[in-house]
């Protein structure tokens, strides 16, 4: 899905984010329709048959999940471009915000199947472009990355390397369907997923005995 944070960050956003409500959580708590907004923020305004055929659903599928998110505010229809036969619709948003602990504590479950709809979102696109790697131009081949570090911060830590990552990415030229045409040459669209993921220590494992053991009921030599 283009450009969704799921972090807690306040109130520093842009005039076309929409920060999540109850509502709009539910809404958004089903990997279709996290799709087809990420689609029409990446595309442009298309019609239900279009973006069925993008994700691999029939058409009737993609319609209703698009009335539903226009219900909730996430569509609308594109009323210059649709006639009687064919409705289109557009992103009403560039960017989506889940922020603040008080929402997710009220809908644990909506929070989870969001954010589970997003995780595979993005796994699908790191898919998608793993199998498009090796038919892309060369230039673009020592641009792929994908790399984990595990380090030991505290919440606050946490929270400011966030906050950190975002200032970096902001520094950099935004993606919209209209920016191709005004962007320097050999521009292309770039991804930038970043994860902090939480591990807290398990217990623990009770230490192994000294000695030679034998597992039970494993074959001897």
């Amino acid at each position: 899905m283009t450009d969704t944070n799921a972090g807690q960050d306040g109130p520093h956003l842009e005039a076309d984010t929409v920060v999540l409500d109850a509502k709009g959580l539910r809404a958004l708590a089903h990997p279709v329709r996290v799709q087809l907004v990420g689609l029409l923020r990446k595309y442009g305004p298309s019609t239900a048959t279009r973006l069925a055929e993008r994700l691999g659903v029939n058409s009737g599928t993609a319609s209703y999940h698009l009335r539903q998110l226009g219900a909730a505010g996430f569509v609308e229809e594109d009323t210059e471009r649709g006639n009687a036969r064919e409705r289109w619709w557009r992103s009403v948003h560039r960017t989506t915000e889940l922020s603040g602990r008080d929402l997710a504590d009220r809908e644990p479950e909506a929070t989870l199947a969001y954010l589970q709809s997003v995780a595979a979102a993005h796994t699908l696109r790191t898919q998608q472009t793993l199998n498009e790697l090796q038919t892309m131009p060369r230039t673009w081949h020592g641009t792929f990355d994908m790399s984990d570090w595990a380090l030991r911060l505290t919440p606050e830590e946490a929270v400011a390397l966030r906050r950190e990552l975002r200032a970096v990415v902001a520094r950099y030229r935004r993606d919209a369907p209209d920016t191709a045409v005004s962007s320097p040459e050999g521009a292309e669209r770039v991804t930038v997923i970043t994860q902090i993921l939480p591990e807290p220590d398990a217990p623990a494992a009770p230490s192994l005995p000294s000695g030679p053991q034998e597992a039970e009921g494993s074959p001897t030599s």
